[in-house]
């Protein structure tokens, strides 16, 4: 992966720089999150403390296909091993941290509602998914765990937002855009209209 410069997973000790990086936030008014991929457990014990210690999300990672992160046991390769992502879920709830499962819809052999309601039986508080094109799916996750859900691909602008929330998404996420101001503003005023709605 670094040989195609993918370098954003080098630090010179992961945890140190997790931890560093949420104290930095520790002054804001947002609920931060990291998103980890690990093929063990002990890794995965030594976030979910530091996120627990941060108040932080601990979110993992059963969507990255990236061949090597596959190859190596994590990513979407959890996926088509439920109990094994059920472990990971343990062993991160465990340590009192709240508990995000970031999934991918169209894959095949896959059932995801059933792979999701066993994450969340296992201790997981969000189920994140990114629903590829099958938007349809938002819909089957939210039956199968009644979890809180985030959906997640081509949110751009109130269509589409409004169409995730319809299929029982709670919450909507941004994915490559994110560095768009005038995207997120779009999805942001969109959502907050969307709940105004619902609440009035």
């Amino acid at each position: 992966m670094v040989a195609r410069e993918r370098t954003e997973f080098l630090p010179d000790d992961p945890i140190t720089f997790v931890d560093d990086q949420l104290a930095a936030l520790s002054d804001t008014q947002l609920r931060p999150g990291i998103n980890v991929r690990s093929a063990t457990l002990p890794p995965i014990r030594a976030m979910g403390d530091v996120c627990q210690r941060h108040e932080a999300i601990l979110e993992l990672n059963a969507h990255c296909r990236q061949e090597e992160m596959c190859a190596a046991g994590a990513g979407q390769s959890l996926l088509r091993d439920p109990d094994r992502l059920a472990e990971q879920v343990r062993v991160a709830a465990e340590t009192g941290a709240a508990v995000s499962v970031k999934v991918r819809a169209e894959v095949p052999g896959v059932n995801l509602p059933e792979v999701a309601r066993k994450a969340v039986d296992a201790g997981a508080n969000i189920v994140h998914l990114d629903a590829m094109d099958s938007e349809r799916m938002v819909q089957e996750v939210a039956e199968a765990t009644g979890c809180f859900l985030v959906a997640n691909n081509g949110v751009r602008d109130e269509a589409t937002v409004e169409e995730y929330l319809e299929y029982g998404a709670d919450a909507v996420s941004v994915g490559r855009p994110s560095d768009r101001p005038e995207v997120l503003s779009r999805v942001r005023r969109a959502t907050d209209a969307w709940f105004t709605e619902v609440v009035a």
